[in-house]
């Protein structure tokens, strides 16, 4: 059987009466007086209830500050799972098995610093992120306003939506960055390439922009200003390399005229071969390294001065060369070469001097042009009159072999002789024929041409 516990108010109400009884002997023994012991009594009443009422204010106090300290630890529950963006933590639901506001105390409080640790790792997280975008818009844009504007979120924020918009903001920004290194390393191969086709020193080029990147040990600026800096770079470096292009190409030009007209050997032509090659071609496709400095410019420029003073050494010479030309270009065209035109002026012009030499030149090139470009329109003609004075010949040979009174005499070599004749009255009888188509193609050409043709000067060398 088992023994009830004894009821602790029940004791206090036994030690008080025993405490009680033990004064009244005590006053009995000491003889008080019946209103003292009525006083006394009242007063230890009083006090007695003071120390109660004390005892309650203080239970109360407590038990308030234990409801205020669970109240604010669930708002402060509730606050953290808002700012991260969860569901809140329902602790009344457990109520019915919570037997004192200790024990419901103990039961959020593991829960509270969970969450405060969480809250914690969460804003490290996002000032982590945070810090690498600032860094890397001041990297990018010298600034942080450009990334202000994409991250400008509510402090109380801290979602993993939060997290995951500054995850992707830290990644834009790490692909622009990654593009604009690209974008670096393209100018950069560019102004190399430009620098060794103008035989400059790329390092000199590239440091006045930013010294770190001559430096391939160290990271890249890729800032705005860098970017915009090498590209102005790459520009003028490219207007400098078509200004010296345009210059070789147009010496060139010169050297290859004087050179045809000096009829240069090819032996002296080769040591300028990689730079004729180039005079027809465009900017980018001119990669040769120096082809364009300032030294093989200047050799080409030489050149072409020593090329200028040979010319005029030589102009007499080349000039009657050309005429020379002519002349014999005319006697194959059978053309009367017009001598009040090249030869007094060229003449006078060397004599002289008055005439310019260039010009007389220049007249005696422009004939030729002309010569040759008749002689092409008269090739027909010329084939048809080369037939008709070789038939011509024939008949001729014919009326001295049909005179002579020996010709069927049986010799050496007779047979040959009677088969030249047989050919040779063929080819008489086909005169007419080749002297109409004669002139039918003269006149188709006289048409065309607006003017009379000539052989050797004569208008009917066919009559």
């Amino acid at each position: 059987m088992s023994i009830p516990q004894k009821d602790p108010l029940l004791q206090l109400v036994t030690t008080c009466g025993s405490l009680v009884h033990e004064l009244q002997i005590i006053w009995d023994e000491v003889g008080e007086s019946g209103a003292d012991r009525d006083r006394m009594l009242d007063e230890l009443q009083q006090e007695c209830l003071d120390v109660y009422r004390r005892k309650v204010d203080h239970a109360n106090i407590q038990r308030a500050q234990l409801r205020q300290t669970i109240a604010d630890s669930e708002a402060e529950l509730a606050e953290i799972c808002s700012q991260m963006g969860e569901r809140p933590v329902h602790i009344r639901q457990y109520e019915q098995n919570v037997g004192s506001l200790r024990e419901e105390l103990q039961l959020i409080l593991p829960q509270l610093e969970e969450m405060r640790k969480r809250k914690c790792d969460r804003r490290s997280q996002i000032n982590l992120v945070m810090e690498q975008i600032r860094e890397m818009s001041i990297e990018l844009y010298r600034t942080t306003e450009h990334a202000a504007s994409r991250t400008d979120v509510d402090e109380g924020d801290l979602s993993m939506r939060r997290l995951d918009d500054l995850h992707r903001v830290l990644q834009a920004l790490q692909k622009e960055k990654s593009d604009r290194q690209e974008q670096v390393q393209g100018h950069l191969n560019t102004l190399n390439c430009l620098c060794l086709v103008l035989g400059i020193d790329f390092l000199q080029t590239v440091s006045p922009v930013h010294p770190g990147l001559c430096d391939s040990n160290s990271e890249t600026s890729v800032s705005d200003d860098i970017i915009r800096r090498l590209s102005d770079a790459v520009q003028n470096t490219r207007v400098t390399k078509i200004q010296r292009m345009q210059k070789l190409q147009d010496l060139t030009s010169s050297m290859l005229e004087l050179w045809d007209l000096m009829d240069t050997p090819t032996e002296e032509q080769q040591a300028f071969q990689n730079v004729t090659c180039n005079i027809a071609a465009s900017e980018d496709e001119i990669t040769e390294p120096n082809m364009l400095s300032i030294d093989s410019l200047k050799k080409v420029e030489e050149e072409v001065c020593r090329l200028e003073k040979l010319k005029s050494s030589k102009m007499k010479e080349l000039i009657l060369r050309k005429r020379s030309e002519l002349e014999e270009l005319c006697k194959k065209t059978h053309l009367v070469l017009e001598t009040d035109a090249a030869g007094e002026l060229a003449t006078e012009a060397i004599e002289s001097g008055v005439v310019d030499v260039t010009y007389v030149l220049e007249n005696i090139e422009l004939q030729i042009g002309k010569v040759k470009e008749e002689a092409l329109s008269r090739k027909d003609i010329l084939e048809k009159v080369e037939k008709w004075m070789a038939a011509c010949e024939e008949e001729q040979w014919l009326e001295d072999y049909n005179k002579d009174e020996n010709r069927y005499n049986i010799g050496r070599g007779s047979h040959l002789i009677l088969k030249r004749a047989e050919k040779a009255r063929a080819l008489v009888s086909k005169i007419p024929g080749l002297v109409e188509g004669l002139m039918f193609k003269t006149l188709v050409w006289e048409q065309e041409n607006e003017s009379e043709f000539t052989y050797d000067g004569s208008t009917c060398f066919y009559a």
